[in-house]
């Protein structure tokens, strides 16, 4: 084993190199058929990028949720910031794109349970659009916590390095609109 990477966000998970000298495996152990390793990693990434889509919803979540608590509790110009339209159209905006990446995410959910029937469109259209949304509303959350928002003291900070990484692994967005591109345009 490798060292611990020293991460910007995710610490509470580490993350290390395996490395694998002169291993042998005898063939009783191979998982499917020789030749067979990339299209079997292919399809376990369909099903991965649905677990990353989700956890953006879920980072995307929390980041809403303080965000909705710490504006109905902080005032300036004596009324909640939840009172001032420019915070409250943030949090309406916050939820409905939660909203549309949740269903995504269902939906690439529920297809990978379908025997035979592909997903791979699905799956990277969830990741795609739940990572980058988990990125815009966490910004947003920093935002409508102000300076505070930049500060360990609370948790949105936390969100915001969290979700930056779920837009890179398990292949990056721009791999996302590859696949999905692909399979739009074979008619999938």
């Amino acid at each position: 084993m490798g060292a611990p990477e020293a991460k910007m966000g995710l610490r509470a998970s580490k993350t290390a190199a395996v490395y694998l000298e002169s291993v042998r495996i005898p063939a009783w152990r191979r998982l499917g058929e020789e030749g067979q390793g990339f299209p079997i990693a292919m399809a376990t990434l369909d099903h991965s990028r649905i677990g990353i889509a989700a956890q953006g919803v879920g980072i995307a979540r929390a980041a809403y949720e303080a965000s909705v608590e710490y504006a109905q509790t902080r005032q300036t110009f004596g009324k909640k910031i939840a009172e001032h339209e420019a915070i409250a159209f943030q949090i309406a905006d916050m939820r409905v794109q939660i909203e549309a990446a949740r269903w995504l995410t269902y939906r690439a959910a529920v297809r990978s349970e379908i025997p035979g029937v592909r997903y791979s469109k699905e799956s990277s259209m969830a990741k795609v659009f739940a990572t980058e949304m988990a990125n815009v509303v966490a910004a947003r959350a920093v935002a409508i916590f102000g300076g505070y928002g930049y500060s360990r003291e609370y948790p949105v900070e936390r969100y915001y390095r969290d979700a930056r990484v779920t837009t890179i692994y398990e292949g990056t967005s721009e791999i996302q609109r590859i696949v999905i591109s692909k399979n739009i345009l074979a008619g999938r």
